[in-house]
């Protein structure tokens, strides 16, 4: 099973610079591992009981809880820097793998050594500010149970060690001593330079800005370093060289990044795509849709984008989504005549269009970042996905006006009706999670652990016997793949937080304010340049860190400017999934592509015209409002 989620840069072709998983570690560090994984699968099962508790004393007996929220946010933290843990084991932390993969051999074992060093770099600086942080942390309660902060806060330091040694134990058994020290030697002497400049630096202003934020992170990106380690070197670095602020701020910025209540709903919702995959529940939603809509022209096309849709309402994984739907249709649409380059494109622009679909994690983010309703995103996000939809399936249908239907016949009622029988428990999944949410019945994270607990009891009665059940080597496999991906995500999320608040710390943010609501055209100005910056973004970044880093800044602006914050949060969205899958750069491109099986250069050439669909769609949606907020 392809690792799902939001960030879905785990699925690029890894890269042996950040790969413990693939090359064999010290047997100790292997054995450490297992016991983490443990606590990680025991989190998140906490997490969730914990939450259902809650939900069921608070409407079920009308009596609150209030303590169950100290402790989900105990584990939570802890969750995270244990899943950062795991996904920095099994190679799971999104990064940029497209320009090192093109280095020539000779350099490539120094443009790795770099990566590691450049990581390792990151987390000895904070580890001290971690243990400083935690300590200070001390003195403060919890209003209910009275727990010390530091029990909640110890988790990152405990994290950034445990990577730092996880990291140290590979690197040394697999990388050449010369390429290693010459990679560290490089970071101490441009850190000493920086150092002994730093007088000159403060004198700089805004331009270290462009400098370390901007410098710094396209050079480690480039080099393979993991997305959310270079904003982490690129903030330290930035604080450290050009301002006098201290570097636990950064923690601080990390912990308030990563503990919102709120985001505790993504890895419920990863184990929910997890769920999905393991149990066959997407496949039955595919099989009645083919059924219902196979027999006609484009049809399949058509089931393809519809089962996109709506499986995409369960998991809120674009490549949850197209593992599920891809290898059920494929065969069927080969077939009928379908080029394997076309089928690949609609795939991915058709995962695209579904991220909008209710329950997106990325909508859940940028919600917990932009402060926006996540209700309202997810009532808007099922029309404007409607919208995308209608433009690729006019596309779809255009292209299949030559389709071959020889032989294909309508199914049979009977069997219509069975498979209908046997899909409606999946198919009543998405509906209930946008209602409840929609409706204000009740939050994204209680109807997370609602569906997961539906999902679990449902796959494990209908959709799982075949395959040797849903046994508890396969929960506790999900449970871990969970941990690990919601780490690897919201790893991010922290250090894009403190590069975040850094600019708004420089003024940047003001200058910039100030710059956008006085450019000719106004709004319309401004959600021109918001597609452009996403679409950009959306391929180098992938989408989830562009988010994470601008949605602080743009969201303001979009404000002042009159711009509903639920239309904002549409067009940054669906700018931001166009850039993901727009080649030659773009990371869900070549998930798609893989998923497939055909090659890249292949499906570039049957793209553009889908790519060209959703950009109609887009530009519809930036110039109408109204269907944005429509459904609110």
């Amino acid at each position: 099973m392809p690792h799902p989620g939001p960030g879905e840069a785990a699925a690029t072709p890894a890269s042996p610079a950040l790969d413990p998983g693939a090359l064999p570690l010290p047997r100790l560090a292997v054995r450490l591992m297992r016991p983490v994984e443990a606590l990680g699968a025991l989190l998140l099962t906490l997490i969730t009981a914990l939450l259902l508790v809650g939900v069921a004393a608070r409407y079920v007996f009308a009596l609150p809880v209030v303590w169950i929220d100290e402790i989900v946010s105990l584990s939570f933290l802890w969750l995270v820097m244990v899943g950062a843990v795991i996904a920095m084991h099994r190679n799971e932390h999104l990064r940029l793998t497209l320009v090192v993969e093109r280095v020539p051999a000779r350099w490539r074992g120094h443009v790795q050594a770099f990566a590691l060093a450049a990581v390792a770099a990151v987390l000895l600086a904070l580890a001290g500010p971690a243990l400083e942080y935690a300590r200070d942390e001390w003195a403060i309660r919890t209003p209910e149970l009275g727990l010390p902060n530091a029990l909640r806060v110890s988790a990152i330091a405990f994290g950034l060690l445990a990577m730092l040694a996880l990291l140290l134990a590979f690197a040394l058994r697999t990388v050449r001593a010369r390429e290693l020290a010459a990679a560290a030697a490089v970071l101490v002497v441009a850190g000493a330079a920086c150092w002994m400049g730093k007088p000159w630096l403060q004198t700089l202003g805004n331009l270290n800005l462009l400098l370390f934020l901007g410098g710094v992170v396209a050079l480690c990106l480039v080099a393979g370093v993991p997305i959310g380690f270079c904003f982490g070197l690129a903030t330290l670095a930035y604080l450290a060289f050009s301002t006098t602020v201290p570097l636990t701020v950064i923690v601080g910025r990390m912990d308030e990044g990563m503990s919102s209540i709120i985001l505790v709903s993504v890895p419920i919702f990863v184990l929910l795509g997890c769920v999905l995959d393991s149990t066959g529940m997407g496949k039955a939603i595919v099989d009645v849709l083919a059924a219902l809509l196979g027999h006609i022209k484009a049809g399949m096309s058509y089931v393809l984008l519809g089962s996109l849709f709506i499986v995409s309402g369960i998991s809120g994984s674009k490549v949850s989504d197209m593992a599920t739907v891809a290898p059920a249709l494929f065969p069927e649409m080969k077939r009928r005549g379908h080029k394997p380059p076309e089928m690949i494109a609609l795939l991915a622009t058709g995962a695209a269009m579904a991220d909008t679909v209710p329950p997106s994690i990325v909508l859940i983010v940028l919600g917990s970042v932009a402060g926006v309703s996540i209700a309202g995103l997810f009532q808007s996000g099922f029309v404007i996905a409607m919208v995308l939809l209608m433009a690729l399936l006019v596309l779809a249908r255009w292209k299949a006006r030559h389709e071959i239907l020889e032989g294909v016949r309508r199914a049979p009622w009977a069997t219509v009706g069975k498979l209908l029988l046997i899909a409606s428990p999946a198919l009543v999944l998405p509906f209930l999670i946008r209602s409840a949410v929609g409706g204000g019945v009740a939050t994204a994270t209680e109807v997370s652990t609602i569906a997961v607990v539906y999902a679990l009891i449902i796959g494990k009665l209908l959709y799982s016997r075949g395959e040797g059940g849903l046994t508890a080597r396969k929960v506790y496999a999900m449970l871990v793949e969970s941990a690990s991906l919601s780490g690897a995500i919201l790893i991010i999320l922290g250090t894009a937080s403190g590069m975040a608040w850094a600019i708004a710390q420089s003024g940047f943010v003001h200058q910039l304010s100030n710059f956008m609501t006085t450019l000719p055209g106004g709004p319309l100005t401004f959600l021109a340049v918001t597609i452009l910056v996403f679409v950009v973004l959306g391929c180098v970044l992938e989408g989830l860190p562009a988010i994470l880093l601008l949605a602080p800044i743009m969201f303001p602006i979009a404000k002042k400017l009159g711009i509903h914050d639920i239309h904002y949060s549409m067009v940054v969205v669906t700018a931001m999934n166009i850039g993901l899958m727009l080649p030659p750069i773009g990371v869900g491109f070549y998930v798609a592509c893989r998923i497939g099986g055909d090659s890249p250069d292949a499906v570039m050439k049957a793209i553009w015209p889908y790519i060209g669909a959703l950009i109609v769609g887009l530009a519809v949606i930036a110039a109408v409002p109204w269907l944005s907020t429509v459904a609110l």
